[in-house]
């Protein structure tokens, strides 16, 4: 991550990397994150990438986007507009566009180099406590 970028991550701590991606950018309602897509993501001889991972490389980014430790997914609209296959590098770009309370709708669009391989809108809310924890 840009070390000169003082926004650190307040959610996702422990995420695994390898198959989620690492942080590139952290700002003020803005993030990208990269992804080397591994053999251990493929689903066939041919390298095909599953899209699970991709899915959830753009809800890594959209999470980070919106920055609060107990950000939740929602909802999520998404297009697999590209086959992603082993060795490819990726990037999504997680931006807010709308805020109304807790409620934030992120666009993101995942890349590889020029192509555009995936692009989502993530509805995210921001709850009280965390999702697991004990409320009395």
């Amino acid at each position: 991550m840009d070390t000169t970028n003082p926004v650190l991550p307040k959610t996702h701590t422990t995420i695994r990397q390898d198959f989620s991606g690492t942080p590139v950018t952290l700002a003020e309602g803005y993030s990208t994150v990269e992804l080397i897509v591994t053999e251990a993501m493929a689903v066939d001889n041919y390298g095909l990438t599953h899209g699970g991972f991709i899915f959830g490389m753009a809800d890594y980014a959209a999470m980070l986007a919106v920055n609060h430790p107990n950000v939740v997914l929602a909802r999520a609209e998404v297009y697999f507009i590209k086959p992603v296959v082993t060795g490819n590098v990726l990037q999504a770009c997680g931006k807010i566009t709308a805020k109304e309370g807790m409620r934030n709708i992120v666009d993101v669009k995942i890349t590889r180099g020029d192509d555009e391989v995936f692009s989502g809108t993530f509805h995210c809310l921001i709850t009280d406590a965390h999702v697991l924890e004990k409320r009395t």
